[in-house]
């Protein structure tokens, strides 16, 4: 496992890092369909095993319960891992709300210490707040106060698009942001990956295997169960994902290289990303996505052919 320095935080973690919505598991919808609790916390102690120590999780993912998983795994090992965790989508009063002032922030940061046994986070990140929320300077009054009570490292946002990503970036200054980045994704390395850049500001990549479309695992037929956030996706989007991911099929080389691993390869290619996450529900998947960088490196041609599949929309 190679390290990455956290933009200007001071912290190192894991270029590949652990995706923790999916064994929030999906009681409450809005995730990635049924889990094992044992299965996740084998899979929590492999990543670590592998050289993992980058967490990133959210008080929302399975309303509490990803966190508590993480808290589970790691209560004796809290100095050897680095969590980031969300905050913003207010579950406590049911699905679909959201509340970012401080009262709140400091009520679900006292509830996330309890779940995850610690009294620090070392990456505290507003939740996908509206732009109008981005917007305001005093969004960022709490989170300032609280990194200067000792109760959180640093603190970014996880935003949905590259326009809210640079509206943070000028009115804030964030130590991180997450963002959507893959290989279907993309776009973001000339208008904000310099601007973070600039003033040492942390990517994090989510969402790299593109809600798993990217493993090359689904085929047209592919079918969703209830709770799985894609259960409602158009059939044609869902076949549209599937065959660009079959265009792909070049990326993978006889069981020395995964798509997967292609695709988290694309991603980490950026100097200006600090850890990708990819989603992870078993001690597989943490086999194959911590491996990534140990596999066959993308070549040039390959690259090149990524390139102009793209410029062609993956002739769909």
């Amino acid at each position: 496992m190679n390290y990455r320095d956290l933009g200007r935080t001071g912290i190192k973690v894991s270029e590949v890092g652990f995706g923790a919505w999916a064994i929030g598991g999906n009681r409450h919808g809005n995730s990635y369909g049924v889990t094992d609790d044992k299965v996740s916390i084998e899979a929590l102690e492999k990543s670590l095993e592998l050289g993992c120590n980058f967490y990133d999780t959210a008080d929302a993912y399975g309303w509490g319960h990803s966190e508590e998983l993480i808290g589970k795994a790691f209560k004796n090992k809290r100095d050897q891992v680095v969590i980031a965790t969300k905050v913003g989508s207010d579950f406590y009063q049911g699905y679909g709300f959201q509340t970012f002032d401080e009262d709140y922030i400091r009520f679900a940061l006292e509830k996330t210490f309890e779940r995850l046994k610690t009294d620090y986070i070392d990456v505290y990140q507003l939740h996908n707040p509206p732009t109008e929320v981005i917007e305001n300077e005093r969004t960022y009054s709490v989170l300032l106060k609280l990194k200067n009570e000792g109760k959180i490292r640093a603190w970014g946002l996880s935003v949905r698009n590259s326009r809210d990503a640079q509206i943070a970036l000028m009115v804030a200054k964030p130590d991180s942001l997450q963002v959507p980045y893959n290989i279907f994704a993309a776009g973001m390395e000339t208008d904000l990956f310099p601007l973070a850049t600039q003033v040492g500001c942390a990517i994090i990549a989510r969402e790299p295997l593109s809600n798993g479309f990217l493993t090359g695992k689904y085929r047209l037929d592919a079918s969703f169960e209830a709770g799985d956030i894609r259960k409602g996706w158009p059939r044609d989007f869902i076949n549209a994902r599937v065959q660009a991911a079959q265009r792909l099929g070049f990326l993978e080389l006889n069981g020395s290289r995964s798509l997967a691993q292609a695709a988290l390869q694309w991603v980490l290619r950026s100097s200006a990303v600090s850890a990708v996450i990819p989603g992870i529900k078993t001690p597989e998947h943490a086999e194959e996505d911590f491996r990534a960088p140990d596999a066959p490196k993308l070549t040039a041609n390959e690259l090149d052919k990524i390139e102009d599949l793209k410029r062609n929309k993956f002739g769909l």
